[in-house]
């Protein structure tokens, strides 16, 4: 019987054995295997970093960083040239939960170094199954350097642009502001954002401040600080609940100062949907009381049906149905066009609506801009409050400002045609030429309807309710206006709107001025009256001795020899100094 043989190995195993064998003839095999292995896992390494090095960053990481790169915005200038806001540098904290090891660790190092995060808050972020999450944003460079020495695993720093406003408050309604991600919430910086950045920035442009043109705005800032300033004072003086003011270039249209008290800073701006912060230039609508009586008469004017010489019955109240219509500096006789608006008669201006008639009243106010809502660059805009049913009791109160609510820009526009020339002008927030503005602007009232308005202005500043407001130098022209605003549904005695329009100079106008109070008192001063000379008519001469110089209008104290040319010859005593009249 045969002894079996045990089977022969197999060639692999025969390879294995004689190489870990101890034969020294062996040992070449050994090295070159084994140099095999390291290279293959070397080459294998290698590989591995270059898909990693080309692979693209996940998409959460990558869309971040590049949302705050394009989130950069324009400078927005003043009108010579100061900066209004800007962008500055600032680090943001973000985390990749998916690589974060331990969540607690790390949630207490970050709200140990960042002490306004809530522990809660973040926890559940770094607990989520999200790429990307923000940790906080806008830290400080000490806050940044802490966070970079954790050195923790999947949280990292991303720089980002922050908007701020070197002047604060000053010219905060026009401004507007943005919100964490840079988007303009309000003002011009909507506008900005209107006009395609906002596109770029969705469609992931990347968009840095060198790519970006600066925005020059019409606005002087530092008319604007002075402005704001002395209706500040006035607010507070007078103790009104609310006060707004502008400084309009009839000539071109440019808002070249605003403020609307309550303002913010818009660094740190409040919750816009509380009203007390709204623009009540732009977005607040009035009743503009005597102001409106400037466009009535300017109809009449222009119709032809009256002139500077007429005479208008103001010997008793205007009565229709069971309303009276009385006039408040009652002079009960029969008045002149020119003391119809020194005396500030609501009969007389009422009687000169009526002889136009409902309609023709109607289409001149929606040709002075009145009926419908005013578009500028800032996105905040109101629409006026008009009559549903509009018969002659409306045209009439409607005609002394009253029954009609506007916003006061929207009355400023209006009012700036009648100085200018005649040209109706919407106002803009952005710098223009007189040519770029009257190149598409159409003439609302004649020439001489213009000049004869200035004429009444000024008129109404050396003898009338607006005298208050004379202030030397500067040949202004003026007009109060006091509405009684409505509560519950009925006319309040005691709570007024003030407002008072004042024009400089009054031959050659350049600047039309406005400031409005909400419910301003009557002080010892005063003798205990509200009305406008007093509040609104005082701040204005003070806004007018401050930013006249500012806006290269310096003061003239001669007479100008024929200031009213064009009324030189229908009404040669347009160009002789008043004396006597109204009060």
């Amino acid at each position: 019987m045969t002894t079996p043989h045990p089977p022969a190995p197999k060639p692999l195993g025969r390879f294995l054995a004689a190489l870990f064998s101890i034969s020294l003839d062996k040992s070449g095999a050994r090295m070159r295997f084994v140099a095999g292995c390291f290279l293959c896992l070397y080459l294998g390494i290698g590989a591995r970093l270059a898909y990693l090095g080309f692979k693209p960053e996940p998409p959460t990481v990558r869309r971040a960083a590049a949302d705050a790169v394009a989130a950069a915005r324009p400078d927005v200038l003043d009108r010579n040239g100061e900066i209004l806001a800007t962008d500055v540098k600032t680090m943001s904290v973000f985390a990749e939960p998916r690589r974060i090891i331990d969540k607690d660790e790390a949630t207490e190092l970050l709200t140990a170094v960042l002490p306004n995060v809530d522990p809660r808050e973040l926890r559940e972020r770094l607990g989520s199954r999200k790429g990307f999450v923000w940790v906080k944003r806008e830290v400080t460079p000490h806050q940044r350097d802490e966070v970079f020495h954790l050195g923790l695993p999947g949280v990292g720093l991303l720089p980002e642009n922050r908007r701020v406003y070197p002047a604060g408050p000053i010219a905060a309604h026009v401004l507007g502001y943005v919100n964490i991600d840079n988007a303009g919430i309000a003002g011009i910086e909507k506008y900005i954002d209107g006009q395609g950045l906002a596109d770029l920035h969705g469609f992931g442009f990347s968009v840095t401040p060198e790519d970006l043109r600066p925005i020059s705005l019409s606005v002087d800032i530092r008319a604007t600080h002075a402005l704001r300033d002395e209706l500040e004072r006035g607010v507070e003086h007078f103790k009104a609940k609310a006060g707004a003011a502008a400084i309009l270039d009839v000539n071109t249209g440019e808002v070249v100062a605003l403020a609307s008290l309550p303002d913010y800073d818009p660094n740190k701006p409040p919750d816009m949907r509380d009203q007390t912060y709204i623009n009540r230039m732009n977005v607040g609508v009035y009743e503009m009381g005597s102001t409106f009586k400037a466009l009535t008469i300017a109809m009449a004017l222009d119709s032809g049906k009256v002139n500077l010489n007429s005479r208008l019955d103001a010997r008793g109240a205007l009565s229709f149905g069971r309303f009276r219509i009385h006039d408040y500096h009652a002079q009960n006789r029969a008045l002149t066009v020119p003391e119809v608006f020194t005396y500030s008669s609501n009969i007389g201006t009422a009687r000169m609506a009526l002889g136009q008639g409902v309609e023709r009243h109607k289409t001149f106010l929606r040709k002075m801009g009145q009926l419908t809502r005013m578009r500028t660059e800032l996105p905040e805009s109101a629409e006026p409050i008009v009559p549903r049913s509009w018969g002659e009791l409306n045209t009439m109160t409607i005609a002394f400002g009253h029954g009609l609510a506007v916003a006061p820009l929207q009355a400023m526009m209006a009012v700036g045609a009648l100085m200018n020339g005649g040209y109706l002008i919407t106002p803009t927030f952005l710098k223009r030429s007189e040519a770029e503005a009257k190149k598409d602007a159409p003439q609302v009232v004649k020439a001489e309807t213009s000049e004869a308005m200035r004429y009444l202005m000024r008129l109404n500043a050396e003898i009338g309710t607006a005298k208050k407001v004379d202030v030397e130098g500067y040949y202004v022209g003026g007009k109060t206006g006091t509405a009684e605003k409505v509560v519950g549904k009925h006319y309040s005695k005691n709570r007024l709107f003030t407002t008072f329009m004042a024009v400089a100079p009054s031959d050659k106008p350049k600047y039309l001025f406005l400031t409005i109070m909400d419910e301003p008192q009557g002080l010892p001063e005063t003798h205990g009256y509200a009305t406008a000379a007093y509040n609104a008519g005082a701040v204005t001469a003070q806004i007018i001795e401050r930013a006249g110089p500012i806006l290269g209008l310096p003061p003239r104290f001669e007479r100008p020899q024929l200031p009213f040319p064009l009324l030189s010859k229908l009404y040669p005593q347009a160009n002789v100094t008043a004396g006597g009249g109204g009060h």
